[in-house]
Formats: structure tokens, sequence, C-alpha cells
């Protein structure tokens, strides 16, 4: 820290270089990759590619919030936080919290829901086709009209998967915030 309780320059960069950077990765994985994947790719080698990649984008989201949260947590007196800062200890601590829940709990569930899935779909010659190229009836719901435990196992995967694309939203919306509060607080570009 530098005198008068400012932090400095060095902290300042890491903070905004490991924020923005955060920002960015999530902007991307969140907004183009996905999309960009799921349209281009077999619909089992999609599911491979983001089990290979989500579990080290959460668990690189969890550690740029513990980053940022210990450095913004270390440059403030407790006692004399403004609203701002306030919030955005908020904020960063809500982002290490749900990227640390996609991380350690709904990822895991997810990606094994989804193997199970890729299990009963290959038994019956379906996963190697990318979505939205097939003619005619829906295989896929024919196959959850015919099968009970296929059924059951795309709700499963279903609700793990909304729950971890919440908590990612809300990962994306506090980093966003955050920058956004950092940007408004500049004096000059």
């Amino acid at each position: 820290m530098e005198e008068g309780g400012n932090p400095g320059s060095l902290t300042k960069m890491v903070h905004l270089l490991v924020l923005s950077g955060a920002w960015g990765m999530q902007m991307w994985v969140t907004f183009i990759s996905g999309f960009q994947l799921f349209r281009n790719l077999p619909r089992h080698t999609f599911g491979l590619v983001q089990s290979k990649l989500f579990p080290l984008y959460f668990h690189i989201s969890m550690g740029c919030a513990f980053i940022n949260l210990c450095i913004l947590a270390s440059q403030h007196a407790w006692a004399q936080l403004t609203f701002w800062e306030t919030s955005q200890l908020c904020l960063l601590f809500l982002s290490l919290t749900l990227s640390t829940i996609n991380a350690r709990w709904l990822e895991p569930r997810t990606t094994a829901a989804m193997w199970a899935l890729h299990t009963v779909e290959k038994e019956r010659g379906l996963g190697g086709e990318v979505p939205g190229s097939h003619q005619g009836p829906d295989p896929y719901r024919q196959l959850r009209g015919q099968d009970p435990k296929y059924s059951v196992l795309r709700q499963t995967f279903f609700r793990y998967h909304g729950l971890s694309s919440i908590c990612n939203l809300g990962c994306l919306l506090s980093n966003g915030i955050c920058l956004a509060g950092l940007a408004l607080s500049l004096r000059s570009l």
C-alpha cells in the first residue's frame, strides 16, 4: 500500500487485469464459444469438449474471484468502507460463491448426467449428428417418449445445467458491475 492508504500501482493493475480477464473469459464462454460449438459440432463431440472446458473455466473463475476479493479486502479499513466498496466486496464474494458452487458441485453432476444420456443415446444410434441437421421427427423426442429412464436422466441434466447457467450469469453480472464501477471511478482515460 502506498502512503495515505491507497493501493499501489501494481496492486491496481493486478486487480484490473484479473477482473477484466475473468469477465472477458466469461463473456466468451457464455455468449460466443458455446453457441458456435453447439451449432457446428456433433452432439456428443460438443458434450465431450464442454466436459473438458467447463471444469477449467469454473476453476479459473473461482480463482480470479478469490484473488480479486483478497486484493480488495486487504486494501480497505473495514470500519470505513463506502457503500460502493461494500457493494464491490459483496459482488466479488457472490462471484466466488457462485463459481465455487459451479466448479465443485454443479459441473460434476451435470457432466455425469450428460455421460449417462450419451450412453443411452449411443445405444440407439444417436449423438453423431450436428443439432438441427436431421429431417423428419425428432429422434430425441421419440426416445423420451419410449424410455422413461432417459426422460428422467434428461430432466436431471437440464436441472443441473439450468442451475449452472444461472450461477454463471450471476458471476458474469457481478464481475460486469464491478468493472462498470471501476470504469465510472476513472478520472480520465
